[in-house]
């Protein structure tokens, strides 16, 4: 079955003194079936501060029941990300992805090994041993990122008002580099609002 990817629902909860939005994103498929691990980021026009990314997960991939756990992490770009063997079996670790390319040879149980992110983007991860393993890093530079969790929300908060640059990225979403991207402006008005425009990523997910 052929399914369609619709960012269906934006709403800003503007926060206050600071002029700093709450961003709330839906995201459904054509039947309203909400779309788990839609990685949203969001970078305002202004830029983003100086100084190290930080986000409240461990920046951490483990082998668990010969799959990967979480199937899709959010690290900040230059920041190192641990991968725990929890398994009884060996696991090689690797990603083909460009910019992103690394291999990490086989390591047993309880055993953990590492790899910095240096380029924005995606790294597709596998295992040489495991063909059915599978799961992805987005990496970001922007302090403002976030995934949909399983009712296909997610909420970014502190945005700085003005006009920002909002990106929808799932692993399925058929288009160029999976993503579809989208121009919104923070606002400074009191109160809940919801944004207008058109928020529709008409591409077909495989």
């Amino acid at each position: 079955m052929r399914i369609v990817l619709v960012l269906i629902l934006v709403f800003l909860t503007l926060t206050g003194v600071a002029h700093a939005g709450d961003l709330t994103v839906s995201v459904r498929d054509t039947a309203g079936r909400p779309v788990r691990d839609a990685v949203v980021t969001v970078r305002p026009d202004a830029g983003v501060p100086r100084g190290p990314i930080r986000f409240s997960w461990p920046l951490r991939i483990a082998q668990r029941d010969v799959q990967f756990q979480p199937y899709v992490l959010i690290a900040p770009v230059g920041a190192t990300v641990s991968f725990p063997n929890l398994d009884r079996v060996r696991h090689h670790v690797y990603s083909f992805s460009r910019g992103n390319r690394f291999e990490i040879e086989l390591f047993g149980q309880d055993q953990t090994r590492t790899h910095a992110f240096a380029s924005v983007g995606t790294a597709a991860l596998g295992c040489n041993i495991h063909d059915q393993m599978l799961a992805y890093v987005r990496v970001v530079d922007t302090h403002w990122a976030a995934k949909t969790d399983a009712t296909g929300d997610v909420t970014i908060a502190g945005i700085p008002a003005g006009p920002a640059r909002l990106v929808v990225w799932h692993p399925r979403l058929n288009v160029r580099g999976n993503e579809s991207a989208y121009t919104l402006t923070i606002g400074t008005g009191p109160g809940r609002q919801t944004m207008t425009g058109d928020f529709s990523a008409r591409a077909a997910v495989r």
